[in-house]
């Protein structure tokens, strides 16, 4: 399996079959997640039931789409009926849900095959996946390293060919993150065009549901698939840059970020205007304030979320647990101001879109780093990784604004970097075009399998 669109092709040539896939699958997954930790639970025999399933359908010309047949995951932070859903925490680590998330049963009615649950940080509160309850999830490219979070299981059975199409969870960049530092595409739609209802909460207001995939296209039908009101668009083999006016930060974007990482973002500026687009500098809000009050929003929604467990303080990691202990304390006329925040800087973000259609900044500031590595230093100055990792992400969690990752390099020492595309409210059918037609011109390649 290299990737969905050829997969499903070859599915309906019968060359193949959902069986196969499966196996094929389940035998990458028994190499790889030993040492990778993807998958905290493997579903094999519900999978292989399910395949044959949809074979059967296939064979008597009941076609369901192009998920029909095609081997998924789930984020384990999303409910699936009779199967453990413990978002990554000894709290859940036995609750089994009587029923799937609505975005569950969609994928399923779409025919795609669920093949387990991914692993993740701790309740989906963090971007390194170092988790203390059921071990790290390991970079595919570097062991050593993170492989971003929270949604750190899902990017890496993507990267590795575990899956062709994982779900995932963003509240401050945990789609886009890991997708930067596994080398796969990731997209957080619009708040709300996805359901969430199903996948137990972190931040209400901030929380988004969103596929991660190998290609731009692929992620395209992944979307389409999970939507709430699907446009069917998938971006043509010719989709291209020509006119196309992409927004460049004049700040923040581009002030403190690794010189390789700055490097890749400007050639993929310098590549979109070969193709025909234009750049035009942006005078950007004050995205740091936006910044600040989307953490300081999540800290006390995620309290609030966790609340009933509160008492049951050995049970958290420390991490996870000084956050919302940090969330308790905040006081009601802080979030409030923050919330006051969001709105202004919402306005002041939305009068960008009369200057451009789309605009260009790295995902992260860093490729990923070493497991159990808390700091950063850039540009001579020492940051917290999960700061560090965030700074360009979570603005677009707290604006509910569509934005994508997709590869847009390599670092010297062969680690992927990433690309984040935003674009204005329920426009991801712009936003995949420009993606995909920057993928195209990129042509960054590489893929682990």
């Amino acid at each position: 399996m290299t990737d969905l669109r050829s997969t499903a092709t070859e599915l309906r040539k019968l060359k193949i079959s959902c069986l196969e896939l499966v196996e094929e699958s389940l035998r990458i997954i028994a190499r790889l997640n030993p040492k990778l930790n993807a998958f905290l639970t493997v579903t094999a025999e519900p999978a292989r039931a399910q395949a044959v399933k949809m074979d059967a359908e296939l064979a008597k010309g009941l076609d369901r789409g192009p998920l029909h047949g095609i081997p998924i995951a789930h984020k384990d932070l999303i409910r699936t009926q009779g199967i453990r859903t413990t978002a990554g925490s000894r709290i859940f680590a036995g609750y089994i849900p009587k029923r799937d998330a609505e975005i569950v049963s969609r994928l399923r009615q779409e025919g795609a095959v669920s093949l387990g649950k991914t692993s993740l940080h701790e309740l989906a509160y963090g971007i390194t996946s170092d988790n203390p309850h059921y071990g790290s999830v390991r970079n595919p490219w570097d062991p050593r390293r993170i492989s971003g979070g929270s949604s750190g299981g899902s990017a890496v059975a993507v990267a590795t060919g575990m899956v062709l199409f994982a779900t995932g969870t963003d509240t401050g960049g945990s789609i886009r993150i890991p997708a930067s530092f596994c080398g796969i595409v990731g997209l957080k739609p619009t708040f709300g065009r996805v359901s969430a209802r199903g996948v137990l909460p972190l931040g209400f207001s901030q929380d988004h549901v969103g596929p991660m995939t190998r290609s731009v296209r692929d992620c395209a039908i992944a979307f389409q698939a999970m939507v709430d009101d699907p446009t069917g668009y998938v971006p043509p083999p010719d989709a291209n840059l020509r006119g196309v006016r992409i927004g460049w930060p004049k700040t923040y974007f581009f002030e403190r970020l690794a010189p390789e990482v700055r490097d890749s973002v400007q050639r993929a500026r310098h590549t979109a205007e070969s193709a025909g687009a234009r750049c035009v500098e942006l005078a950007m809000p004050d995205m740091e304030a936006l910044r600040h009050s989307a953490s300081i929003i999540l800290l006390v929604e995620a309290a609030a979320a966790l609340r009933p467990y509160l008492d049951r303080r050995d049970e958290f990691g420390p991490d996870v647990l000084a956050l919302l202990d940090k969330g308790r304390a905040v006081p009601g006329i802080d979030y409030l101001e923050a919330q006051r925040t969001r709105r202004r800087i919402g306005r002041e973000f939305a009068r960008l879109w009369d200057q451009a259609d789309c605009i260009f900044t790295a995902t992260t500031p860093t490729t990923a780093p070493v497991i159990g590595e808390n700091t950063t230093v850039l540009n001579g100055v020492s940051e917290d990784v999960r700061q560090a990792s965030t700074r360009y992400t979570r603005g677009m969690n707290a604006l509910g604004l569509p934005a994508i990752s997709i590869p847009c390099g390599w670092s010297p020492a062969g680690l992927p970097i990433g690309l984040q595309i935003i674009a204005p409210a329920c426009q991801e059918d712009r936003l995949l075009r420009i993606a995909a037609a920057m993928e195209d011109a990129l042509a960054v390649g590489r893929v682990i399998g």
